[in-house]
C-alpha cells in the first residue's frame, strides 16, 4: 500500500507544531488563569440594597448604597396614613409603589447596575411588595434584583415572649 517516501501514519504522526509553540500556548493559558484567580470570577459592581422591614403595625422600605449608606427612606406614615391604618395591606401596597415612581423620578436607577432586595419580618407588608415588585410598578426595577434575602430574626429559645392579647 505504501508507494515509497513516507508512510501515511508517519505523516499523520508528524506534527507541524514546535514543543515552543506548545510553551506558548501554556503559558498564556496560564497568566490567564493567573488573571482570574487575582480578580476573581465575576468581576461585578456590588449591588445597591432595598431593605423592606415589615410588621404588624408597619411597613418601612430603605434603599441604601452598596456600603449600606441609605439613599431613600420612607414608611408608610410619610405618605400620609396615621395609627392603625400603617398595618393595612393596602397602606404597604401604596408605599411599595410610591417608592417604585421615587426611585426612578429621582434617577437612581441611572446608577444601580445591580440590586438585592432584603426582606425582614411577616407583616402584610411582605405579600404587598412582592405584588408591587411583580407589577407594572416594578417592572424597570426587577431587571436589576440579582438576588433576595429574607434576613427575618429567628428566636432559639431566648426570653420568655409576651402573653398574646385576648379581647372581649
Amino acid at each position: 500500500m505504501s508507494t515509497g517516501g513516507t508512510s501515511a501514519l508517519s505523516k499523520l504522526s508528524a506534527s507541524t507544531r514546535t514543543p515552543r509553540s506548545l510553551n506558548s500556548d501554556s503559558a498564556s493559558m496560564a497568566f490567564r488563569l493567573n488573571q482570574v484567580v487575582q480578580s476573581g470570577y465575576a468581576v461585578q459592581d456590588p449591588p445597591h440594597h432595598l431593605h423592606v422591614y415589615t410588621h404588624k403595625h408597619n411597613t418601612h422600605i430603605t434603599l441604601t448604597r452598596p456600603n449600606r449608606e441609605p439613599l431613600l427612606s420612607m414608611s408608610c406614615g410619610n405618605i400620609g396614613f396615621r395609627k392603625a391604618q400603617r398595618s393595612k395591606f393596602d397602606a404597604a401596597h401604596q408605599l411599595a409603589s410610591f417608592m417604585m415612581g421615587k426611585i426612578q423620578e429621582e434617577g437612581h436607577l441611572l446608577t444601580m447596575k445591580r440590586l438585592e432586595i432584603v426582606l425582614r419580618g411577616f407583616g402584610p407588608g411582605r405579600e404587598a411588595f412582592t405584588k408591587v415588585l411583580l407589577g407594572a410598578e416594578g417592572k424597570n426595577i426587577r431587571k436589576m434584583v440579582c438576588r433576595v434575602t429574607d434576613a427575618t430574626r429567628v428566636k432559639f429559645g431566648g426570653c420568655r415572649s409576651k402573653r398574646v392579647r385576648r379581647l372581649g
